[in-house]
């Protein structure tokens, strides 16, 4: 091949590249708006000022939205923008209905596990807690919904069921954004979480099943209320 050829080839080759990388931060960012609070639900968000915040072309900012609208986020009006769907009240109901199932199985199975590994999981649980303490603190929103997806991920992984860890993964977009319109930016409400999460983690660690299932049912309820539902 001439040498002529084989530039002109490397250049599409970084073309593609570019562009891929660009749809790619596209959709990261446009997603993290969305879940954490940025883009509220039922906001009309359009193409040329996410591709003006980003300083890119619409193409990939185009594509972010159309995979965003496959996974239900978004829903596209030619010629107007794209609509932030909102969380439905059925929605949440399904998804703290799925936790509650999930989470309940999995304080009872790390109940019943070996002493160690009870141990390493109320450690990893009481990190996450100081974590988020810093972050109520400091008030760090995103960094603290992150800690909670984690504390609560970390509880399921704990049960060793590989089909309910990867159902509970499938929640995640969910949660974040449902905890995300619980006024989570009231102090009052983060200091809750983080003692809700203090209750299952102490029942955890003393081997209290009932305890535990009591903690969980508890931080769900109070999430359901946070978020009008009770």
């Amino acid at each position: 091949m001439a040498a002529a050829e084989i530039e002109g080839a490397e250049n599409t080759v970084a073309t593609k590249d570019e562009r891929g990388s660009a749809k790619d931060r596209a959709y990261a960012f446009v997603k993290d708006q969305i879940l954490y609070g940025s883009y509220r639900g039922g906001e009309l968000i359009s193409e040329g000022d996410v591709a003006a915040e980003l300083a890119m072309s619409r193409t990939p900012v185009r594509e972010a939205f159309l995979r965003l609208e496959g996974q239900g986020l978004l829903r596209l009006y030619p010629q107007r923008g794209a609509l932030v769907v909102p969380v439905s009240p059925d929605e949440v109901r399904q998804v703290l209905e799925a936790r509650s199932v999930l989470e309940e199985f999995a304080a009872r199975k790390a109940i019943s596990g070996s002493d160690p590994q009870r141990a390493a999981l109320l450690s990893t649980l009481e990190e996450n807690i100081a974590r988020q303490r810093v972050l109520a603190a400091e008030g760090d929103l995103r960094a603290f919904l992150r800690q909670d997806r984690d504390f609560h991920t970390a509880l399921v992984e704990a049960a060793g069921n590989g089909f309910f860890t990867q159902l509970y993964t499938g929640l995640r977009d969910r949660q974040v954004r449902m905890i995300a319109d619980t006024h989570v930016s009231d102090v009052h409400r983060r200091l809750t979480i983080l003692d809700e999460h203090t209750a299952i983690a102490v029942a955890i660690g003393k081997g209290d099943e009932e305890g535990a299932r009591t903690a969980v049912l508890t931080h769900l309820a109070s999430t359901r209320a946070a978020l009008g539902l009770a």
